[in-house]
């Protein structure tokens, strides 16, 4: 992670003088490295506007910026903190978008080597996929951090009413969820019914938020991971 962390990272990227240092050519939306200042304090992060997004078929347009800013929400009320710093802006170089606190990755870590191992590090984030619904979870979007916590990022193609869970982390399919991670689903779902929905109204549908609820509901219920859909593709592509 570049620059600092928790309440005081949230507050730069939401205040700070944002300006561009080039594009991210590899990502399939518009996206682009920056920097974040506020007097001598600042930081790395991508820039994702939102008239940079591709239409896609099965999401309403102009809707991924929102589904970012939601996924890190949702992973800060489960303290799991998959998701890095993410704010919504209206005022960025090429108008609203969200800004995300750039991740410094460990080089010498083997992403392709934690999923086929796979790597216990990559169990809640399994678990917080199923409970989002993301429909893209890919290697490239596995952040191993120096001192060995693991982000994830790329969220755009979250929270679907409709089954649409595409992974790379199906190794727990069908095990137990532990007393600890229902503990947090628990935990999270009762926050879904307070100051966390509030903050969601914002940037999901009714839908979209009934379905999130369901979600959560049936994994607390079912007590297991969710197994892949046999009619419909549930890794996506390419998978790294």
């Amino acid at each position: 992670m570049t620059g600092p962390a928790g309440d005081a990272a949230l507050r730069l990227l939401e205040h700070g003088a944002l300006t561009l240092r080039g594009r991210i050519v590899s990502a399939s939306n518009a996206s682009f490295l920056g920097t974040v200042r506020d007097g001598d304090v600042s930081a790395t992060c991508v820039y994702k506007p939102v008239r940079g997004e591709r239409p896609l078929d099965d999401f309403p347009d102009g809707t991924l910026w929102k589904r970012e800013r939601a996924a890190y929400l949702v992973s800060a009320a489960s303290g799991w903190d998959i998701v890095p710093p993410t704010v919504t802006r209206e005022d960025g170089p090429f108008g609203a978008g969200i800004a995300q606190l750039w991740i410094d990755v460990d080089e010498d870590a083997d992403v392709w080597r934690m999923v086929n191992e796979p790597d216990e590090r990559l169990r809640r984030i399994a678990l917080f996929d199923a409970a989002v619904n993301n429909a893209d979870r890919k290697g490239g979007h596995l952040l191993p951090a120096p001192g060995g916590h693991v982000y994830g990022v790329d969220h755009g193609i979250c929270f679907a009413a409709e089954p649409k869970l595409r992974t790379i982390l199906w190794d727990w399919r069908g095990e137990p969820i532990l007393p600890g991670e229902l503990d947090v689903l628990r935990s999270l779902r009762a926050k879904l019914d307070g100051p966390l929905r509030e903050a969601l109204e914002r940037l999901l549908s009714a839908a979209e938020l009934r379905a999130l609820n369901a979600r959560i509901d049936r994994l607390i219920r079912s007590k297991v991971f969710p197994q892949p859909d046999p009619y419909r593709m549930a890794v996506p592509w390419p998978p790294f």
